[in-house]
């Protein structure tokens, strides 16, 4: 097989051509308002994300891992106490604990849908636990129900991680309406991205955001009085006017990215390990990973072809050198397995049938031995 054009991991200039002209227009609109950090905009844009999860409070933040810190804080986790989660994940996940003062307790994950494993969560709660922190990997939910269940009959907190989990559904009900918490990222490549660094802490509790509120804001509780010790990282006005312009084509995004998700899963049947997908679950695809032996092979082999494939995450939290000590002598073989033979296929919105169809027969050439140049 012969391929001259290059299929790009992501291409973010398909998602903003077409709306070019009014995300300028957004953002000259802050410029001249001068409303350049929270405003208008921020509040326009909490109460459109909050509307369209259904849920009823929204703090918009400056990035996904502010919002994890300041939702284990606004919980009054801190020092000394222990967050149960998961270690196949981007590092913030853990970095947000450990900087609130807590300690993250890693927990294995599930086989088939690379989220934390609810079964492996009992055994792991201690008299220091104060919170269990899901992630929704890859746009895939996890197991919430029988995690909130379980935190409940233990009286501990949930804090969703859905900063890759905009749009994924459980039923009717989306990722991040669960928990006490939920946290969202806006990274310029999520499925709703920004500009820049952006993020969002929603539940249903109307205390704790109020305290995400007051905690972005330097703990201001009023113009020049301040009543918590606080952060400075509050939403900026241009990112979320970008924001709202992109919240309006974010269910076309996802039905994008399902499609390509449903292509590739139908013509890799039996040639590698595909995503599952649980019955009345919606998974969003930020990422659509396959499991593969001689994975490093089979990398260059697509970069050869001029496929942009990627590893998430190649190097499990544990094991990262900032954890590694404290960890040396601990396993977890699926989390593991998987790091080991990961890869990321390419989607995004805008992607062509034709270029999902080149990754996979080439993909196929290559499980299949097959010359590919």
């Amino acid at each position: 097989m012969s391929n001259n054009n290059t299929v790009p991991f992501a291409d973010l200039s398909r998602s903003y051509l077409p709306l070019k002209n009014e995300i300028n227009q957004a953002i000259q609109k802050v410029i001249d308002s001068s409303a350049f950090i929270l405003g208008k905009e921020v509040e326009k844009f909490e109460n459109k994300f909050s509307k369209y999860l259904k849920v009823k409070y929204c703090a918009g933040v400056s990035s996904g891992t502010s919002a994890l810190q300041m939702a284990l804080k606004a919980c009054n986790v801190g020092n000394g106490d222990e967050v149960i989660t998961t270690s196949h994940s981007w590092v913030s996940t853990a970095e947000a604990i450990s900087n609130v003062g807590a300690k993250p307790i890693f927990v294995d994950i599930d086989k088939d849908s690379y989220n934390i494993n609810p079964e492996k969560i009992t055994k792991c709660i201690s008299k220091k636990t104060k919170c269990i922190l899901p992630v929704h990997l890859y746009g895939n939910p996890a197991d919430i129900k029988q995690i909130c269940r379980i935190a409940k009959e233990n009286k501990l907190f949930v804090i969703e991680d859905a900063a890759q989990a905009h749009g994924a559904k459980i039923g009717d009900k989306f990722c991040g309406t669960f928990g006490d918490l939920a946290c969202f990222s806006f990274f310029p490549s999520k499925n709703l991205g920004s500009f820049g660094d952006a993020g969002a802490v929603v539940g249903n509790n109307k205390r704790l955001v109020e305290n995400v509120k007051k905690l972005r804001d330097h703990g201001r509780i009023s113009k020049n009085k301040f009543g918590l010790l606080g952060l400075n990282e509050r939403m900026d006005g241009i990112q979320a006017a970008v924001l709202n312009v992109k919240i309006k084509h974010l269910e076309k995004y996802i039905k994008s990215r399902i499609n390509i998700a449903r292509i590739y899963s139908k013509l890799l049947l039996n040639h590698c390990t595909t995503p599952t997908i649980m019955n009345k679950n919606r998974h969003s695809f930020h990422i659509y990973p396959i499991l593969v032996k001689k994975r490093e092979y089979i990398l260059k082999k697509l970069r050869d072809n001029k496929i942009d494939a990627r590893i998430h995450y190649p190097i499990p939290i544990y094991r990262q050198p900032l954890y590694q000590k404290e960890y040396q002598n601990f396993s977890l073989p699926i989390t593991d397995l998987v790091a080991k033979q990961q890869i990321s296929l390419p989607i995004f919105p805008g992607m062509k049938v034709y270029e999902v169809q080149t990754v996979a027969k080439c993909l196929k050439n290559i499980l299949n031995g097959k010359r590919n140049t």
